[in-house]
């Protein structure tokens, strides 16, 4: 008689390795238990910008333990590669203040720090421009955005639209620079053997980084293994190689032993990426019954002189909302300051943080609920694209948000309520983000004690990646969940997503599902396949997930501190793989929106030409006391155009939005309209 299976997706299933990761037995790149193990501390520059005159090594030298002091003078040359970011001890060159000019490598942890100290450089400094501002007379228009898209995109004529609108919002939005700072930091262990090279890293993709790995160092891509088994945290900082996986493996090389390696809290605030500020002017011109005509939106952002990064700003402004008359652009410049790179949705969040602020500016111009305003400009097809969505159901999360939220009880006009010393206002946004999925390869395996191993270069940064390919595999072998082991994170398993874009689980699951469903037709032994020409011949539909946010604050008429008593997310997003991690994420998402509305910024000194507050005691992000109700919930939504299991991701989802509907309660509470992120204390009284 045979057993039935419960389904294991849809199911809470807690974290496959939760139990590793509480008792500590999860090792990390930096904890690999490898002996002979020196260790690298890297030296960064006091300049912005300028030149290497000399490097005294001598004293750091005479440091006991020292092993190698690198620098350009006597590093090996690498590749040329697009990321100079990459390229390091390849010239005199200093593109950023904190960027790696030298480095130390020594028996122990602390000699190295002692001797690096003691490293001697001296410039020849030049002139520097950190600032993003206003009309900066460099500003370029690439030729693309993030990753591959069109930098200016225009339907229709946006200057007839705005002149033939009744209302019109014709206003200037500004982000804040923002730094990733994941749990643990960005670290490396590199060992050299029979001309190949391992490293245990950080990262977020172990095929990706392999293959970057291998050209700087002009090897064959069998010849490099990159190993990423834990990862505690990435948002997007890990996306790549970081300069310190290259120093790890300069100096394994150099002193011809295993070298590890982890950058400080205060390094990761020059050296792995952050998100850009933005300048961002929106124009919108509707009717008077709110239905638009024209949409405009151009963003102003930065890049270094090392490697040209454009975030894709306005990418979600060409999707979102039907016009006749739309232009959306991008426009760069050049600053001597670290590269800018990804985070947590790139492009969307700060981009949605200004189109959403303005249709709430739009909403009470016109007299005109916000929900409904955005409901009356929903499209029935892409507006960039002209194709259909493969699902689309903004409208009933934006329903369903309101009934869950109490929105019907709202009284429209702003400063209105009060308690006490506090204004309290509501506010809502829309969110969305792609629906994207990239060729992956998986191993589907029967064991000899009945179990299955899958195999997959997947990468679980905390998001429950490893928990919920369990949960897949199990279904697609038709067994339990705790007879499938679940092994990722290393490039010799193959071609597989990186843990980016909101992709993962639809790209592994979708070789998982394909690789577990041949081994449970052959019946035995191993199969390993490729999903590269499932992706190719996806049929042209607009994929997108959608959501909406739902804020109540409440703002001290004194001192103009803000506290949020109530944030709710509704969202589409396909089929949820799993309740529990899925939830964790939109609020792990959501919380990060409210950081960046009233929490984060790092700030430039225009002096120096780096962060003021290059630490977690300077660099604010919310508490509980912030926050005091938080919850996510999610429509159904039957999608298979998507890939076996119906999923969008939601990984980045939650932080789409909910800034601005964090503004724009504010408004509702205060009548003022802040339009400068972070929404501080000076910004909101006087």
């Amino acid at each position: 008689m045979s057993v039935e299976i419960a389904p294991a997706v849809g199911a809470p299933l807690s974290r496959v390795e939760g139990r590793e990761k509480v008792t500590g037995q999860a090792q990390y790149a930096y904890e690999q238990p490898i002996e002979g193990v020196a260790y690298a501390v890297a030296v960064a520059s006091t300049i912005a910008a300028g030149k290497i005159v000399s490097i005294d090594a001598r004293e750091a030298r005479a440091v006991s333990g020292v092993l190698a002091v690198i620098s350009h003078d006597n590093a090996p040359r690498l590749a040329e590669v697009d990321d100079g970011e990459l390229m390091l001890f390849q010239s005199a060159q200093v593109s950023y203040r904190g960027q790696i000019v030298a480095a130390v490598v020594a028996e122990s942890l602390e000699a190295a720090q002692e001797a690096a100290v003691a490293v001697r450089v001296e410039y020849a400094a030049s002139e520097h421009d950190v600032e993003l501002r206003p009309g900066h007379p460099r500003f370029y228009k690439p030729d693309k955005v993030n990753p591959s898209f069109p930098t200016d995109v225009a339907h229709g004529d946006l200057d007839a639209g705005l002149e033939a609108a009744e209302v019109v919002v014709d206003e200037t939005y500004t982000t804040q620079p923002i730094h990733n700072n994941p749990m643990e930091p960005h670290a490396t262990l590199a060992v050299w053997e029979d001309g190949g090279l391992t490293l245990y890293d950080s990262i977020q993709g172990s095929w990706s980084a392999h293959n970057a790995i291998a050209k700087l160092f002009e090897l064959e891509p069998q010849r490099v293994r990159v190993i990423s088994h834990h990862v505690g945290g990435g948002f997007g900082s890990k996306g790549t190689p970081r300069p310190q996986a290259v120093l790890a493996a300069v100096a394994a090389r150099i002193v011809e032993r295993p070298v590890k390696i982890a950058l400080t809290r205060q390094q990761l605030f020059a050296m792995v990426g952050y998100r850009t500020p933005t300048i961002q002017r929106v124009r919108l011109g509707a009717a008077r019954d709110g239905r638009l005509r024209a949409i405009g939106h151009d963003a102003f952002e930065q890049t270094s002189t090392l490697r040209e990064f454009a975030e894709q700003t306005t990418l979600a402004t060409r999707h979102m909302y039907a016009a006749p008359d739309r232009l959306t652009t991008h426009r760069l410049v050049a600053l001597d300051v670290p590269t800018p790179s990804w985070m947590r949705a790139p492009g969307e969040c700060p981009g949605m943080f200004a189109l959403e602020s303005a249709m709430d500016e739009l909403a009470i111009a016109c007299g005109i609920d916000p929900i409904e305003l955005r409901i009356a400009n929903e499209p029935a097809d892409d507006p960039e694209k002209g194709i259909r969505f493969s699902s689309r159901n903004l409208v009933a999360c934006l329903r369903e948000g309101a009934q869950r939220f109490g929105w019907a009880e709202r009284d429209p006009n702003p400063g209105a309520r009060c308690d006490g010393r506090w204004l309290v206002g509501t506010g809502v946004a829309a969110s969305t983000y792609p629906a994207y999925r990239s060729p992956s390869q998986a191993t589907a395996r029967l064991d000899a004690d009945g179990g299955f191993t899958v195999q997959i270069a997947a990468a679980d940064i905390g998001t429950g990646a490893r928990t919920v390919l369990t949960q897949i595999a199990a279904d697609a072998l038709g067994v339990a969940p705790d007879h499938v082991r679940m092994e990722i994170g290393d490039s010799d398993f193959g071609q597989a997503a990186l843990a980016g874009g909101s992709m993962g689980t639809a790209s592994w699951g979708s070789a998982v599902v394909k690789a577990c469903a041949a081994l449970r037709d052959q019946g035995e032994g191993e199969v390993t396949v490729s999903t590269s020409d499932e992706v190719k011949a996806l049929s042209k539909l607009s994929r997108h997930a959608f959501g909406a946010q739902f804020v109540e604050v409440r703002v001290d008429v004194d001192s103009g501190e803000v506290r949020l008593p109530r944030v709710l997310g509704v969202f589409g997003v396909g089929r949820v793989i799993n309740p529990k991690t899925a939830r964790s994420q939109f609020i792990g998402g959501m919380t990060m929106g409210i950081s960046m509305a009233l929490h984060e910024e790092s700030v430039i000194d225009r002096a120096f030409g780096d962060y003021l507050n290059h630490d977690l005691a300077q660099y604010h992000v919310p508490s509980c006391a912030d926050i005091q109700e938080i919850d996510a919930t999610w429509v159904d939504e039957d999608d298979d155009e998507l890939n076996p299991m119906g999923s969008k991701g939601i990984g980045e989802i939650g932080i789409v939005g909910t800034a601005a509907a964090v503004a724009n309660a504010v408004f509702h509470a205060t009548g003022k309209r802040v339009r400068d992120l972070p929404i501080r204390l000076d910004r909101l009284v006087g």
